[in-house]
């Protein structure tokens, strides 16, 4: 039978480079891999000929040969900006060790477990999970099947690696920020039940606490979006009077306060100031600007790449935690209060 169109054009194969440029499969595969052996002349004429047939080694099947795939699997939500940031960096710091990224998402109705399950059968060699809210008991478990390293968040006794920034020291920075500019009544929306939240309402607290008896603290709940923000302006508003600061849990909670206070006439940072967390691409939006703690995003990923390449390529064994310092971007959302 006939078959219509095109023949497919056949990919070229090691065997072609070997033969178009004269020399045995043996070297040409020596010299494509940057191999010592062949001489400067064999190297010319291998690679003149890879150019020409438009080589390209077929990575998979090498990884294969080697029982590797180097890919490293992450996890993140795809509602945080934040996340979508820390990807950006861990993509150039894995990049840089030879190694390539696996990303399998968590969303409204897509749980943790189910990506984690998706990068394990994607034969990741190892998991580097962006705030994760798994219970210590299964990051273990996990972290005995591949290495783990968990990036963000606190896990105690678990066996995994651990990559985070302080929370609680950077909370006290955004307050103590606030009360040089003269503010004691400062209000905290707060991040939830999870542990990263735990944290930074912690140091809320310890923090407002060092201010003495003119500190007068006030903690609202929340959680990590920006509806959670959204109805801690709307409570503020509901009370009467307002405080003169806001400390939120991260930079959505604090765009969602932001919006509802600008939208009521309410004048940042005239009347109120307002801190976030993260330090995320949407704090450092023009018509936002907000001042914010920065995790240092940077930082954070090239020590959770280094982790996995330590385990990886060099044997270690025993768990580490890198706790990376927090630092305050003071940006135009905060100011003296009123009167001061």
């Amino acid at each position: 039978m006939d078959r219509d169109g095109p023949e497919p054009v056949r990919r070229p194969r090691l065997q072609d480079v070997a033969a178009e440029a004269g020399v045995s499969t043996a070297s040409a595969s020596l010299v494509l891999r940057g191999a010592p052996g062949p001489g400067s002349a064999t190297r010319e004429r291998v690679l003149d000929a890879a150019a020409r047939l438009g080589y390209r080694p077929d990575r998979a099947a090498s990884l294969l040969a080697r029982r590797r795939s180097r890919l490293i699997g992450v996890v993140m939500d795809v509602r945080s900006t934040f996340h979508a940031q820390l990807v950006e960096d861990v993509h150039e710091a894995a990049d840089e060790h030879g190694y390539d990224l696996v990303l399998s998402t968590v969303t409204r109705t897509r749980g943790e477990e189910r990506a984690v399950e998706t990068l394990l059968d994607s034969r990741c060699e190892a998991l580097v999970l962006l705030g994760p809210e798994l219970p210590a008991e299964r990051l273990g478990a996990l972290d005995r099947q591949v290495p783990v390293v968990v990036v963000g968040r606190p896990v105690p006794s678990a066996g995994v690696d651990v990559v985070r920034v302080a929370d609680d020291e950077g909370v006290a920075q955004a307050v103590e920020h606030l009360a040089e500019l003269g503010h004691r009544r400062i209000t905290y929306v707060d991040g939830g039940r999870g542990v990263i939240a735990a944290g930074r309402r912690g140091g809320f607290e310890r923090a407002m606490r060092r201010l003495g008896p003119a500190g007068q603290p006030r903690v609202l709940p929340g959680d990590a979006g920006e509806e959670s923000g959204a109805r801690a302006a709307r409570a503020l508003l509901g009370a009467g009077e307002l405080p003169t600061a806001v400390v939120t849990y991260n930079d959505h909670s604090a765009v969602g306060l932001l919006d509802v206070l600008l939208r009521s006439g309410v004048d940042v940072p005239g009347a109120i100031s307002v801190v976030g967390f993260d330090d995320g691409p949407l704090a450092r939006l023009a018509h936002i600007d907000l001042t914010t703690v920065s995790q240092e995003s940077a930082e954070l990923t090239r020590h959770a790449v280094a982790a996995v390449v330590e385990r990886l390529d060099g044997g270690r064994s025993e768990r580490r935690e890198v706790v990376v310092p927090p630092r305050l971007v003071v940006r135009s959302t905060t100011g003296p209060p009123a009167g001061a």
